[in-house]
């Protein structure tokens, strides 16, 4: 096992956006610029099979409380859309099994790192080395629990253990790898999955409830596609958009059903402005838990590392109905000018009679700034052709980084600039905030979380604009991290420390 004195973080790259020449909307490198007005390139598969959740990871424990689970990431076999490609994967699945535990649980892991030594990428970097991070999750970042400072060579294992006593629970979470430099490789190749904290709600409890992993790939001679340096400065998108590693899957639904769908966005750089034709999406929770009540959309707009919980109350009307990601532009990649069926319902068979609950969580509510909070400017930027990557004039190495030090049980605020052409969706470890203000960007998006009760722990800071955030200090100290989850950037090395004190 090896160990790094300092926390590895990531941060949003700022400034000059390469785009490849040549780039096809088909593909997931380059795109059209901001401000393009052509007509969507529409990516309509046909129906596939019928939809899958995620397979369930097996609790080993049969102690109340404690659920003990093995990890290991591995290269295995995987059919994408009818092509076999060696993918990496933990434990063999793509996407990965998924961890389900409670709030209060003992979340133990045995990890073992089974990833084959091929040389360095090109950021230096034993293409083998990787680690685990439960993005999301209200736990220490220190010792054995969500530390990122420990990293694992081929044939290394360790025993995590993550105690939940102190999380919200009622949210999705998502597992995958944190090492600076490998993050975006990793994660490309197949590496993430879910995590989910069941919530202690009987409001939801009657809801026919499924998992959706949004995840694209490129496959090349039976391997994920490698990346490019204009990857890394765009973010890598790929050529095949699937939904639990199936490509157009149908689920069913029975007329007048309500159905609960937990989303994670487990891309790379793909955003997906997701919409259901015919049907509002009734968000019930975020990132960091449910809300008060369901709030009709007709849109979400999903960035990497968000996650969204959504209740659909299917037509009368029977037939199929196509779940989208319409045409978002970001600043960059193919997904700006792309309108993809991701999904399609198949509302079929014998009606039922089901509401939509009047009330969720009623102790979700918004917080008011406190009037002792500190508060904090952070300025993400970039010079030409990746130099000078910073966050407030400091590029991260190995041993140094921009610093936030903050005392444990206090309330910060944090504005954060972005003057790119380019969203960057912010993320910090450890703490879910709530969004005090969004300047620029999606108006929805904005509309949205700006004023319901949503706990985050992802938010876009929209291209030339800002976001503001506040931030509670809670429970743990430690060092910890925040950056960009477009993961290519985060492995560029615009870096952020945490130290909570």
């Amino acid at each position: 096992m090896q160990n790094r004195k300092t926390v590895l973080a990531a941060a949003c790259l700022i400034g000059v956006t390469l785009y490849p020449a040549g780039a096809s909307a088909m593909m997931g490198g380059g795109g059209c610029m901001m401000g393009c007005t052509s007509t969507p390139t529409l990516i309509d598969p046909p129906r596939g099979a019928a939809f899958s959740d995620p397979v369930t990871m097996p609790n080993l424990s049969t102690t109340a409380g404690i659920v003990e689970v093995n990890v290991e990431a591995k290269v295995a076999p995987v059919n994408v859309n009818g092509t076999v490609a060696n993918l990496q994967t933990y434990n063999g699945y793509y996407p990965a099994p998924t961890i389900k535990v409670k709030k209060g649980d003992l979340l133990k892991v045995h990890f073992k790192n089974s990833l084959p030594y091929t040389g360095l990428n090109m950021h230096g970097q034993p293409r083998d080395l990787t680690n685990l991070h439960t993005h999301g999750l209200h736990v220490s970042p220190s010792g054995n629990s969500d530390n990122m400072m420990l990293m694992f060579g081929s044939g290394e294992a360790f025993d995590h253990e993550f105690d939940l006593s102190l999380h919200p629970g009622g949210n999705l979470n998502f597992y995958h790898p944190h090492v600076h430099g490998n993050t975006a490789e990793q994660v490309w190749a197949g590496l993430a999955g879910a995590l989910e904290v069941a919530d202690e709600n009987t409001a939801l409890a009657g809801y026919e409830t499924h998992t959706l992993v949004l995840k694209d790939i490129s496959i090349s001679n039976g391997a994920p596609a490698p990346h490019s340096d204009s990857d890394f400065m765009n973010g890598k998108e790929g050529d095949t958009m699937m939904v639990n590693g199936q490509v157009n899957p149908v689920l069913a639904m029975k007329p007048g059903q309500v159905q609960r769908w937990k989303i994670v966005n487990a891309s790379n750089a793909r955003f997906y402005k997701l919409n259901l034709a015919g049907h509002n999406l009734n968000v019930i929770g975020t990132d960091g838990g449910l809300l008060n009540k369901p709030y009709a959309q007709s849109t979400v707009l999903l960035s990497p590392g968000e996650r969204i919980d959504v209740l659909v109350k299917a037509s009368s009307s029977k037939g199929y109905y196509k779940f989208k990601a319409l045409a978002y532009n970001r600043g960059a990649g193919a997904s700006a000018n792309q309108e993809i069926t991701l999904m399609t319902t198949n509302v079929t068979g014998t009606a039922v009679s089901q509401s939509l609950p009047a009330s969720v969580n009623p102790n979700a509510v918004k917080l008011s700034v406190p009037a002792n909070a500190v508060t904090r400017q952070i300025t993400l930027s970039m010079g030409m052709m990746g130099g000078g990557a910073s966050i407030n004039g400091i590029t991260y190495t190995d041993t140094s980084a921009y610093t936030i030090t903050s005392s444990l049980n206090t309330y910060e605020v944090w504005e954060i600039f972005n003057h790119s052409m380019m969203d960057h969706p912010w993320h910090h470890h450890v703490n879910q905030a709530q969004v005090i203000s969004i300047s620029g960007g999606d108006t929805a998006y904005k509309s949205f979380y700006t004023s319901v009760p949503a706990w985050k722990d992802t938010v876009i800071v929209p291209a030339m604009g800002s976001i503001k955030i506040l931030v509670p200090v809670q429970d743990y100290a430690g060092m910890t991290m925040f950056h960009c989850h477009i993961l290519e950037h985060e492995d560029m090395g615009m870096m952020g420390v945490w130290n909570i004190q």
